[in-house]
């Protein structure tokens, strides 16, 4: 175990939260001008996905390359990423953009469950830092005796699950394969799931006067987010990425109270402090350097073993 922070996968996973947190924004925007929920995941993953194509033909065409396992892996995860996102923008249809992003923020306690159940340790500060985000989304949840739309909580919580579930298997494959050959295969995963699910149970198109500008705003970030995504779990491993993820969290209630007229009340404040010491203590973390597994449930995505080289003597004649 290392005692060096990796501060380029810090910065990367923090731009990657901070890109995140102002998609639901403008996805609760899109939903209010009359976008389905399923239309604005399709088009914002789609037009993601051919970004990242494009790009990686013309400047990273040696990234394209992958072992077929970890190909499998990164599809899986990205078709998990996909059906998580249609349940979390069918929620933000029923949720405030700011309760639907804490709900999300649960996601480092099932990143967590996976890894213990693929026989992965964390550091003692790494789970009291977990612990601490626990009561701070309890707090979060806080509002004041008003009724949270059941249905619409149970969509964002499966689809944080989903996402924790994403960062594990994609922790898997990154370790022997680039972040954006990475990216490009997960988003196509993603971009597969959710536009076969808009053509089978959707395929509405908003009325003329609905802004375009929102959905389409959506794809970039997501393209930019998911880059430095797969780079932060690259250098910090699957937990420590989605600790830091949780700093989306405060951009996302930031803007929805100045362009969404929400608000907080004092616990929910609270939550906020105890969440953001926990990405503070990321600081003071030991990571150790990532390591192929070689046991757990998700051990299969392991790249196939070379065969031993025979170094056997043989007598001249």
């Amino acid at each position: 175990m290392t005692r060096a922070t990796p501060w380029q996968g810090i910065a990367a996973a923090l731009a990657s939260a901070m890109f995140l947190g102002v998609v639901p924004i403008f996805g609760k925007i899109s939903i209010s001008a009359g976008f389905s929920p399923l239309m604005v995941v399709a088009t914002r993953t789609g037009i993601a996905a051919l970004l990242m194509t494009c790009a990686m033909a013309i400047a990273y065409r040696r990234f394209f390359y992958i072992y077929p396992v970890g190909l499998v892996g990164c599809l899986l995860a990205g078709i998990l990423n996909g059906l998580g996102s249609i349940l979390y923008y069918t929620a933000l249809s029923r949720l405030n953009a700011g309760i639907a992003q804490m709900l999300y923020s649960l996601y480092p306690l099932f990143v967590a469950l996976w890894l213990f159940l693929d026989r992965q340790p964390i550091t003692r500060l790494t789970a009291f830092r977990l612990g601490l985000s626990i009561p701070a989304v309890i707090m979060l949840l806080q509002t004041n005796g008003s009724t949270i739309d059941i249905p619409g909580a149970v969509m964002v919580v499966c689809s944080s699950a989903l996402y924790g579930l994403h960062l594990i298997i994609n922790q898997r494959v990154i370790y022997d394969v680039p972040a954006p050959t990475v990216t490009l295969y997960t988003i196509l995963g993603m971009a597969g799931t959710v536009l076969i699910g808009y053509t089978i149970f959707d395929r509405s198109i908003p009325a003329a006067p609905a802004p375009w500008w929102p959905v389409i705003s959506m794809a970039f970030i997501t393209f930019l987010s998911r880059f430095t995504l797969f780079l932060g779990l690259k250098k910090l491993g699957g937990l420590q990425t989605a600790l830091l993820g949780l700093g989306e969290i405060f951009l996302t209630v930031f803007l929805s109270i100045l362009f969404l007229g929400e608000s907080l009340n004092l616990m929910q404040w609270i939550g906020g402090v105890l969440l953001a010491l926990s990405l503070i203590l990321v600081g003071f973390d030991r990571i150790p350097p990532q390591k192929r597994a070689a046991k757990g449930w998700l051990s299969w995505l392991n790249p196939p073993a070379l065969p031993a080289p025979d170094i056997t003597w043989r007598s001249q004649p």
